[in-house]
């Protein structure tokens, strides 16, 4: 079921826009991924593209970010979610990488993990789209259709992160954030998925679907 889920989604996700890190992972700068997933929380990508375009104009790089005032961040990067706490921690995390890392993003769950508002998603993402090593990405979208699915049976992001570990191929890891996030924010929602549309409407068991269109 998993390789034909993937296939097909791999060729309808064609059709949409890419998510808004994945577009910025193609930068090749591990910061600007770990900024932009910081300030995705909770925030829509629509949000989260005009805030990170403004702050890019003035901070790139660690050195850059702790050269302008919190009020400045805040300013910048408004209205994201939660921007004042946003703010404060993308000063704190620019200082522990100067001091701890030379300036650079670490490459290891541990050591990201280990950075103040840094989560597994957040983590897991910086690796895959930051780095290009195994990772499972999980946000709601990712939580929300691999239970629909079937392909896990779990009650929150993390308990679905590690579930996926033991039963999604490993060559699957990195795509598959990409996949899901794009589809469910194009056609799997959250309520009343367009399931008269979906190319895996067929497989798909729909558990928890009480309407769809």
């Amino acid at each position: 079921m998993i390789d034909e889920v993937i296939k097909k989604l791999i060729l309808k996700t064609k059709e949409f826009e890419k998510p808004l890190v994945t577009k910025i992972s193609l930068q090749g700068n591990p910061f600007a991924v770990l900024v932009s997933t910081l300030l995705s929380l909770r925030t829509k990508d629509k949000v989260t593209e005009q805030a990170y375009l403004k702050l890019s104009k003035f901070a790139n790089t660690p050195q850059e970010v702790l050269n302008l005032t919190q009020e400045k961040i805040e300013k910048e990067i408004y209205p994201v979610g939660f921007y004042r706490t946003k703010a404060l921690r993308l000063q704190e995390i620019s200082q522990i990488l100067i001091d701890k890392y030379g300036s650079k993003v670490p490459d290891t769950l541990e050591q990201l993990l280990e950075l103040p508002g840094v989560g597994r998603k957040t983590a897991n993402l910086v690796l895959t789209l930051g780095f290009g090593k195994l990772g499972i990405c999980v946000d709601t979208h990712v939580h929300r259709i691999s239970n629909r699915l079937g392909i896990v049976k779990t009650k929150t992001a993390d308990e679905t992160e590690f579930a996926l570990r033991k039963v999604l191929p490993k060559k699957y890891w990195i795509v598959y954030n990409d996949l899901l996030v794009a589809y469910g924010q194009n056609l799997c929602m959250p309520v009343s998925p367009f399931c008269s549309r979906c190319v895996i409407s067929h497989i798909c068991p729909k558990i928890g679907v009480k309407t769809s269109r």
